[in-house]
């Protein structure tokens, strides 16, 4: 379970960044104040456009960002007083994979593995279950820096979930990626709903959405203007697409803020 509490997160200004912004603040909020709740078995999409602070509260539960005020508690673990104990019950996967391009597939999930202290025959047993799922021994032995950009989102995948978490943080996972590494990723949210991880999903492609959202939540401007079910947020936005609502959503929350 992830447990979102009044979290906000606000960054300091300095000089060039005041001038691009045209502000004379010394800080900017990027999330304010937000709470919600991801239940385990069920995929909850965090929604919003650029800049909106969707990708600062997804680091925030990762630890990778601290929360300048509030808490995220992940299995009941707390991101501000046990960070580390956290790491060891999520997976993180963005777009971007930041592998070491001197390594093969083998040696990287290999090294993060013992990040965890895995037991030699349990890596074994999942980092074959994992290269199997997505078809990754057919590379397994070339280095990171000569695969094509599919090749290294799948060794991430499988880097990021070698310890079996309970709760998987999916940013914008199929960003730029061929149809069939794509529908990959599709199929591994699937198969963590139905082990009964925690998945938050956040991605700007409706369909996929639309496909595996069980909850959501939109954000925009720093603020939640939206949390319910999948179900709910069709019922309420009969009659048009998914895409519609949820650019109404945003336009009625910036409308309101303007």
């Amino acid at each position: 379970m992830i447990q979102v509490e009044n979290v906000s997160k606000q960054y300091k200004l300095n000089k060039k960044q005041k001038k691009e912004l045209k502000t004379t603040a010394s800080s900017i909020n990027a999330v304010n104040g937000i709470s919600f709740e991801c239940q385990p078995g069920r995929v909850f999409s965090l929604l919003g456009p650029n800049g909106a602070g969707k990708t600062t509260t997804l680091r925030m539960m990762s630890t990778i960002l601290t929360p300048t005020n509030g808490d995220i508690k992940i299995c009941g673990q707390s991101v501000t007083q046990n960070p580390t104990e956290v790491r060891r019950k999520i997976g993180f996967l963005t777009g971007s994979t930041n592998l070491y391009d001197r390594l093969n597939p083998e040696e990287i999930v290999k090294y993060f593995a013992s990040l965890y202290g895995m037991d030699d025959k349990v890596f074994k047993e999942r980092k074959e279950m994992l290269f199997d799922q997505m078809g990754i021994h057919e590379f397994s032995k070339k280095r990171i820096g000569q695969m094509s950009t599919g090749m290294k989102q799948k060794v991430s995948i499988a880097r990021s979930m070698i310890h079996d978490p309970d709760v998987v943080i999916f940013d914008e996972p199929t960003s730029g990626l061929d149809v069939i590494t794509a529908h990959n990723i599709i199929e591994l949210i699937r198969d963590c709903k139905n082990a009964g991880k925690t998945v938050i999903f956040s991605s700007h492609i409706m369909s996929e959405v639309d496909l595996l959202c069980d909850d959501l939540a939109i954000i925009a401007k720093g603020d939640l203007v939206y949390q319910g079910t999948m179900d709910s947020f069709r019922q309420e936005n009969s009659g048009i697409s998914l895409t519609e609502a949820f650019i109404q959503t945003v336009d009625r929350n910036s409308t309101t803020h303007a």
